[in-house]
């Protein structure tokens, strides 16, 4: 029985001794397929971010200064009466007011008559003054008497402008009340409201450490979710000196230049403010930079294999940050493929 065990455990061995062999490892080092880029030096801006609510520069509600039965003025460009989105410029009717009783009163014909009766009387007085036909007194008289026309047309002509509602500025018809056509409306009354968004302001709160770093006039970016790919140019306008203690910020105030009306007043936008720059640093994308214990690390190709190196870095923005340490110019760095290498890690290059 001893000799029958020994020999089915030399059997045996050969077995065993085989299965081990299909437990062993298999090491066959694949390359890992990864896209490089060299290094270059390049412009950085660092940027802080904020939001807030644009809002027109310019912006007024028109009322009427006398009563009388309301008119929409016709717009010349269209043809039609005036309806809200509409251009209007400077000085332009938008409004009118009859009131024939009223137009009566200020006599405006009248004394427009008087102011040109006046001034010709009263270069007939130089003349004759001047010959000695008369006296230096009738000459100041009838000085007086044109000065006193002229107000009283001055006074008329004023008078008889508020029976019309004008553009105090360029701008477009953001808000038309809806009144009946020839419905008698008293003095004032809110007709239209006019707005002028080729410049926009909007508030933002900035952290207390930047407030000798942010200077007025400062250059700005604009953007707004709705157009990704506009970024408008803005400028610091006001700064205020006192911090809050309760938010540890202070206030600025930003314009907007929109000249196209890309913008428009109550869209929430966001606003970054350079903070620093510098024309000529080592800089790569922010995106493949990998965040460890070992602090901040990156992969280079070096001979076909991926080399980790520990970065120190400076200015960021969004997309890009500085590299004050552990990377220099014209060094190929690995942009794509970087998240499963270690370091040593074979790899090889692809489009």
């Amino acid at each position: 029985m001893k000799i029958n065990k020994l020999w089915r455990f030399i059997f045996l061995l050969p077995i065993l001794a085989s299965c081990g062999n299909q437990q062993a490892p298999i090491t066959n080092d694949i390359a890992v397929p990864v896209s490089v880029m060299d290094v270059k030096n390049g412009p950085i801006v660092q940027y802080i971010n904020s939001t807030g609510t644009a809002n027109a520069a310019s912006q007024v509600v028109l009322v009427t200064e006398m009563a009388g039965n309301y008119v929409l003025a016709t717009n010349a460009k269209t043809g039609r009466p005036f309806k809200l989105g509409d251009m209007v410029d400077k000085g332009q009717v938008i409004v009118k007011l009859e009131n024939p009783e009223y137009i009566n009163n200020i006599s405006f014909d009248t004394k427009k008559l008087n102011f040109e009766i006046a001034g010709l009387e009263n270069e007939k007085q130089k003349s004759l003054y001047e010959k000695g036909g008369v006296t230096y007194r009738e000459l100041k008289n009838a000085e007086i008497a044109l000065a006193q026309a002229k107000t009283s047309f001055e006074d008329a002509n004023i008078q008889q402008d508020k029976s019309e509602v004008k553009a105090l500025f360029k701008g477009i018809l953001v808000d038309i009340p809806q009144i009946t056509i020839y419905a008698r409306i008293p003095a004032g009354t809110n007709v239209v409201t006019l707005m002028d968004y080729s410049k926009l302001t909007m508030e933002v709160n900035l952290p207390e450490k930047y407030l000798t770093t942010i200077k007025l006039g400062q250059e700005v970016n604009i953007t707004n979710y709705t157009l990704p790919n506009d970024t408008l140019k803005a400028q610091i306008s006001e700064l205020s000196p006192v911090i809050s203690t309760e938010t540890r910020t202070f206030k600025g105030k930003i314009v907007i230049n929109n000249p196209e009306l890309k913008l428009r007043p109550g869209m929430f936008v966001k606003a970054d403010i350079e903070t620093a720059r510098k024309d000529d640093a080592v800089v790569i994308p922010k995106d493949i930079i990998v965040a460890g214990a070992r602090g901040k690390t990156v992969f280079i190709y070096d001979r076909e294999a991926a080399q980790r190196r520990t970065i120190t870095t400076g200015l960021e923005n969004d997309k890009f940050v500085e590299v004050v340490e552990g990377v220099k110019a014209n060094t190929r760095i690995i942009v794509k493929g970087f998240e499963t290498l270690r370091d040593g890690s074979k790899v090889k290059i692809v489009k």
